[in-house]
């Protein structure tokens, strides 16, 4: 009975909730940018409504009620602060506005004086990011067609990532492998937040984010802050927004990809300006198969996940945060289900996996005084994978049998601390440092028939690539300042640490950003990083035998790989909706695992798929690779209605294994090229409804692959590579046409509104390679080809 509880509510409270003629309320917070401060009294009013505006209380808060639905932008004013415009915002009738802003104190403290700053969507919330970054919200990971609302997928828009894979959301920079992305929640490392992913990767094929949570987040791509270690290529660096402390808001959705979706917020009784929100999702994507559509194969997969924050207000012992994260993921592929297009599965073989994360965390904050605070977050995270083949010989004849052929059980449990001091000493001068302190249980089991090359075919037996029961801890201490010497120059420099007890290996990492406003309209910066990162424990952790037969871990001392970030850029603002940017890197790889045996491999190529090779014991920190290109985004932030968004980047990736030879890498795709436009239509008696029409246009060079050795792979029955032409040929390129149609409506009488969303991906069902593979089937090297015609849709009611 209680499911029809729960229907009834959903149907009957949006009726029961009222609201003013089209009239909404815009709530938040207006704080001190660098100290975090709550600035008490500042005013904030709607532009074009000199009538309409209020005062924040004296937590820095602020209610403004009466706000027309539809497209607004509001004014923020504190006195000895650069006043900030905060344009475009959507005021729709179903949901309260919350906005929080960050003031930044002027140079010049001259009251005849009045310095007016817009806010640069562009700009990472992050101050002590310079080069590289930049920030991304809510709406737009649910605008742009062909997202999935999904934010990885999101992260292909932006210049310098490639996303010529239809299959996954993993997120390659500049040509480096995914493995060197670093996922933040709430300032904690979290493992990868996607389902069905793997110990070691960072993507997926279906994101476990769920982006109606998401407050405005920062996205980096080289060169990034102090506070930021143990990765090569980028960083998300998330967070979850609050729920509405003053009044009960609920959100239902349906979606092909996100399923099935459920969202409360409200206040917490008892606190001061606290707030809770809670959302779960649960999949329904096998519709979508039984439909036909292609999502990459015939099999169903079942994944749910739940996110939430608690925010207990303030306090006299300061802020405390409750917050997490988890989902559970699950399929099965059959083989008399798979056909030979299957971008996961072989028609002799079953495969069954299971995955599942989660992390818990409190956060606490506490303001020192006027100009310090201290943030403190403690964590705990689990990921884990279990996965098993099994392989059938001689199908369809008297003789049929099955072989176990592989079995994974991998598993990580990880507590994590991260401490951090804040204080601005003055308007010019910012000070941060702390330390980062991960403690980490591993059980990690895998083995594979493949790894017995003795036996005959179809004979083979489970070899043990890797069994380790251990713990790992990694230490990150960091300190960085921003010193602004006026209005035009500001530089941010920093030192960063990594230790690690598997390896005993200690460094320092120096990162510099300069930026210069050369002119009212141009600023141009410069960046430079050493960044380091540990080995992905599935390669570090690999089982070799000694001498007399005996196990060892000939991975284990394996040293970081390190990286040097070199980055120019030129910000051009046109005018206050248009900017244009252009970067150009170069990055310097060094001690690169590499394999003495095989020459040609390099664990810089490795990372974009749900394994890694389990035969690359013994390597050596002895590779080298070499990132360069130039990058350019030419954006119209959504004003007057419509937005445009064009990002293209030209890059080389190369690396040199221990044959000296020097080879494109796994990722380089050499070019990326993406065009996004939306328009909105209003309508209605009050212009309170919307249409939208928002599109995307790819096209990106292929990659290179290295050349099946067909003999080889019919004698073994599995895929044999020539090692000697590694990534030497390259795929056609890639090329998609998404499309996005949507409606909102926007009642004039409840606290309601609803929307609709008709995203086809794929528009012409072109064929893009997704890869050219050894079928045991057909004993050929036959295309797979990528997921072709797909329509998703949502439907979502905000009351």
């Amino acid at each position: 009975m209680k499911i029809y509880y729960l229907l009834f509510s959903i149907l009957i409270l949006p009726f029961l909730s009222t609201a003013q003629d089209g009239l909404q309320t815009v709530k938040g917070q207006i704080i001190d940018q660098q100290s975090e401060m709550p600035l008490i009294g500042a005013t904030i009013e709607l532009i074009g409504n000199d009538a309409l505006g209020t005062q924040t209380d004296f937590d820095g808060y602020f209610v403004l009620d009466g706000v027309p639905v539809g497209r607004q932008a509001f004014s923020v004013s504190y006195l000895g602060y650069e006043t900030v415009t905060v344009p475009n915002v959507e005021v729709s009738a179903g949901k309260e506005v919350m906005l929080n802003i960050g003031m930044q104190e002027s140079l010049v403290q001259l009251e005849e004086l009045v310095i007016t700053a817009s806010v640069d969507k562009d700009r990472p919330q992050n101050e002590m990011a310079t080069v590289s970054a930049r920030q991304f919200s809510m709406e737009e990971v649910n605008r742009f067609s062909g997202g999935r609302s999904d934010v990885g997928r999101l992260a292909g828009n932006f210049a310098g990532v490639s996303t010529a894979d239809d299959s996954r959301n993993d997120i390659v920079i500049r040509g480096n492998s995914p493995t060197g992305v670093l996922w933040r929640l709430e300032g904690i490392p979290i493992p990868s937040p996607n389902h069905f992913s793997t110990i070691g990767t960072t993507g997926g094929p279906v994101s476990a984010l769920n982006p109606n949570l998401l407050s405005n987040s920062d996205f980096m791509t080289s060169a990034f802050a102090a506070e930021y270690g143990d990765a090569l290529s980028g960083v998300f660096d998330l967070g979850f927004r609050n729920g509405n402390k003053d009044e009960m808001e609920y959100m239902f959705q349906l979606g092909a990809v996100t399923g099935f979706e459920g969202m409360i917020e409200g206040p917490i009784q008892g606190t001061k300006n606290g707030s809770f929100i809670i959302a779960g999702r649960y999949s329904f994507l096998g519709a979508a198969t039984a439909l036909g559509l292609d999502i990459g194969t015939n099999a169903v997969p079942n994944y749910q996940d739940l996110s939430f924050k608690f925010n207990f207000g303030r306090t006299p012992l300061g802020q405390f945060t409750l917050f997490g994260i988890g989902g559970t993921s699950d399929i099965e592929f059959l083989h008399d289900e798979t056909d030979d297009q299957d971008l996961f599965a072989q028609q002799d073989e079953d495969a069954f996996a299971d995955s599942q994360f989660g992390v818990l965390g409190l956060k606490h904050n506490l303001l020192l005084n006027d100009k310090s605070y201290v943030r403190t977050v403690i964590a705990l995270s689990t990921t884990g994978t279990t996965f098993s083949t099994n392989r059938y010989f001689n199908q369809d004849t008297s003789e049929e049998y099955t072989l176990p052929f592989d079995r994974a059980d991998d598993s990580l449990d990880k507590l994590s601390i991260s401490s951090f001091y804040n204080r601005k000493f003055n308007a010019r001068l910012t000070l941060r440092s702390g330390i980062l302190i991960e403690r980490t249980s591993i059980g990690l089991q895998f083995l594979s028939a493949d790894l017995d090359t003795e036996s005959p075919v179809g004979q083979q037996n489970l070899i043990t690539a890797y069994d380790f029961d251990g713990s790992a801890v990694t230490t990150q201490p960091f300190a960085q300042v921003q010193y602004k010497f006026n209005s035009d120059w500001t530089i941010n420099a920093g030192l960063h640490g990594l230790h690690s007890n598997l390896n005993e290996k200690f460094v320092a990492e120096p990162r510099l950003g300069i930026s210069w406003k050369a002119a009212p309209k141009h600023t141009l910066s410069l960046g430079y990083g050493l960044h380091h990162q540990n080995q992905v424990l599935p390669i570090q952790l690999l089982e070799s035998t000694d001498e007399s037969g005996n196990p060892v871990l000939s991975n284990l001392d394996l040293d970081f790989t390190q990286s040097h970030h070199f980055v120019l850029g030129h910000d051009f603002k046109i005018n206050s909706s248009w900017r244009s940017k252009v970067e150009v890197y170069m990055q310097s790889i060094q001690n690169v695992p590499v394999d003495p045996q095989e020459g040609s491999f390099s664990a810089l190529n490795v990372g974009a798929d749900f394994g890694f090779p389990q035969d690359k014991d013994n390597l050596v920190n002895e590779g080298t690779g070499r990132n360069m290109g130039v990058e350019l985004t030419l954006e119209k932030f959504f004003n007057q209605g419509y937005y445009v968004l064009f990002t293209g980047s030209v890059f080389d990736s190369k690396y040199t294994g221990f044959d000296g030879i020097e080879r494109n890498t796994a990722f380089n795709n050499q070019y990326v090229l993406n065009a996004l436009a939306g328009k909105e239509f209003q309508w209605g008696k009050l212009k309170q409804h919307r249409f939208t029409i928002d599109t995307k246009l790819t096209t990106a060079g292929g990659r290179f692959y290295t050349p099946v050795d067909l003999d080889a792979s019919r004698e073994r029955m599995s895929e044999v590579f020539i090692g000697e032409e590694a990534f030497s040929l390259q795929n056609t390129s890639y090329f998609r046409w998404d499309l996005k149609i949507g409606v909102k409506l926007n009642s004039t009488k409840r606290k309601f509104s609803q929307s609709f969303f008709f995203d086809i991906q794929n528009v012409t069902n072109q064929d893009n390679i997704f890869r050219r593979a050894y079928n045991r089937n057909t004993n050929e090297v036959n295309d797979i080809l990528q997921i072709g015609f797909f329509p998703n849709f949502i439907y979502k009611l905000e009351f």
